[in-house]
C-alpha cells in the first residue's frame, strides 16, 4: 500500500549545488511535479539558499526554455479540480520564478516559493504539482524538527559530500526510500525494495520483494508420531526438574 506524502530534500552547506539544482528540478518538474516521490520541499543550509535558488531557475531556464507554457517538454496539470487546488497554494508563499497559471490550459509554470509560514497548507498537505518550496535552516536539528511535523516520508533525498552527514541524516530520519545526492533514481532500481513506512505505505515492491510482499507464506510444522514424550503432558507436578534438564 503506497500513501505518498511530503518527501524532503535536503541541501548541505557542502551540497554541489549547481548538480543538486538539476537533480531537483528534473525530477521536481517532469510530469509537471505529479509523481509520489518528486521532491516535495527543499530544506537548504542558509547559507546557500540564494546559491540554490539561482541554480534552480537556471536548471528550469535550461530544461524547458524562456517560457515552458511553449515548451515541448513541459506537460499540464491532470485537470480542473488539482489546478484549482495547487493556484491555492501560490498566494501563501513569495515567488522566486514562475507563479504563471492558465485554467483554459490547465498550465502551471515550474514554480519556486519562499517565505512560507510553518502552518501554510502548502507545507501540511502533499503538493503534488510543479509547486517548489524552499525553506532555508541553521541546524540540522531544526531541518530534522520540520520534517518531524510530516513524519515517514515516502521518499527522502540528501545533497552533501560529507559522509558523516550522510550517517547522520539516514540514522536519524525514517522514510520509505531515497537517494543521496540524487533524487527519485532509487525507484528505477528493481534491486531495491521501493515502498512507503507508516503514514507513506505498508510493504516493499520489486524484484523479488514483490513476489514477498504479495504472496502469502504458509506455515507448517510436521512432527513425527512414533515419539510422544508423555512429560509435555498434564499433570505436570513434579515434572519441574525433569523440564530444567532437558531446556540446559
Amino acid at each position: 500500500l503506497e500513501l505518498g506524502g511530503k518527501s524532503p530534500c535536503i541541501v548541505a552547506a557542502d551540497a554541489n549545488i549547481d548538480v543538486a539544482a538539476r537533480r531537483i528540478a528534473l525530477s521536481k518538474f517532469s510530469n509537471v511535479g505529479q509523481m509520489c516521490i518528486a521532491p516535495d520541499y527543499v530544506l537548504v543550509h542558509e547559507s546557500k539558499q540564494q546559491a540554490l535558488q539561482d541554480a534552480l531557475v537556471k536548471a528550469i531556464k535550461r530544461f524547458f526554455g524562456d517560457d515552458p507554457l511553449n515548451s515541448s517538454e513541459y506537460g499540464r496539470i491532470i485537470n480542473e479540480k488539482q489546478f484549482d487546488r495547487l493556484t491555492a497554494y501560490l498566494q501563501e508563499g513569495d515567488t522566486v520564478t514562475g507563479g504563471a497559471a492558465i485554467r483554459e490550459q490547465l498550465y502551471i509554470a515550474p514554480t519556486i516559493l519562499t517565505n512560507l509560514r510553518s502552518d501554510a497548507r502548502i507545507m501540511r498537505e502533499e503538493i503534488f504539482g510543479p509547486l517548489l518550496p524552499v525553506i532555508p535552516y541553521k541546524s540540522s536539528e531544526q531541518a530534522k524538527q520540520i520534517i518531524a511535523e510530516n513524519p515517514d516520508p515516502l521518499a527522502f533525498y540528501l545533497f552533501t559530500q560529507s559522509s558523516d552527514e550522510e550517517k547522520q541524516w539516514m540514522d536519524d530520519v525514517a522514510f520509505g526510500g531515497g537517494c543521496v545526492n540524487n533524487t527519485a533514481l532509487h525507484f528505477t532500481n528493481s534491486r531495491l525494495p521501493f515502498g512507503g513506512r507508516g503514514n507513506s505505505g505498508i510493504g516493499k515492491y520489486h524484484g523479488r520483494f514483490t513476489f514477498d510482499t504479495f504472496s502469502h507464506h504458509k506455515s507448517v510444522l510436521k512432527t513425527p508420531t512414533w515419539l510422544d514424550p508423555s512429560i509435555k503432558y498434564p499433570p505436570f507436578k513434579g515434572k519441574l526438574n525433569l523440564f530444567k534438564k532437558i531446556i540446559r
